[in-house]
């Protein structure tokens, strides 16, 4: 799945619901099923300056592609990154560089977090972006 299908995906399970409270719930159990971060990853090392909660994130270059895994100790939190990892995990490097990701705001996600929640969003997003020109510089 390409980044832009994945996108879209997002956006047409969001356009189920009207309310801005019910996204939120559907984002907490999105943030649910979260596969379990490595503990071995869950360490300063990992986590991402700029967010309000803890958020731990690790990623490595499998057949090139960059592979994702994250979690949080907020539950919101945990429902943010895990829309991330959907649309940039199994990417590669470029393609996530080059993402502008306009399911964010399509589905009103930014203007619905709180200005701390939003900058860490941001964070997430930049540190993903880190990694990705890391591997695509490794890459060659």
């Amino acid at each position: 799945m390409t980044i832009k299908e994945a996108e879209k995906q997002i956006i047409q399970e969001f356009s189920v619901y009207d309310d801005w409270l019910d996204k939120y719930n559907f984002l907490v159990e999105m943030g649910k099923s979260l596969p379990m971060i490595d503990p071995e990853y869950q360490t300063d090392t990992y986590l991402i300056s700029g967010c309000q909660s803890k958020v731990w994130l690790y990623a490595r270059l499998s057949d090139g592609k960059v592979i994702f895994t994250a979690d949080s100790d907020a539950i919101i939190t945990k429902g943010i990154i895990s829309l991330l990892i959907r649309v940039f995990s199994g990417q590669a490097p470029d393609d996530i560089l080059h993402a502008d990701l306009t399911f964010i705001d399509q589905i009103g996600l930014k203007e619905n977090l709180s200005p701390n929640r939003s900058n860490g969003l941001v964070s997430m997003i930049k540190q993903m972006k880190l990694y990705a020109q890391v591997f695509k510089m490794k890459q060659g």
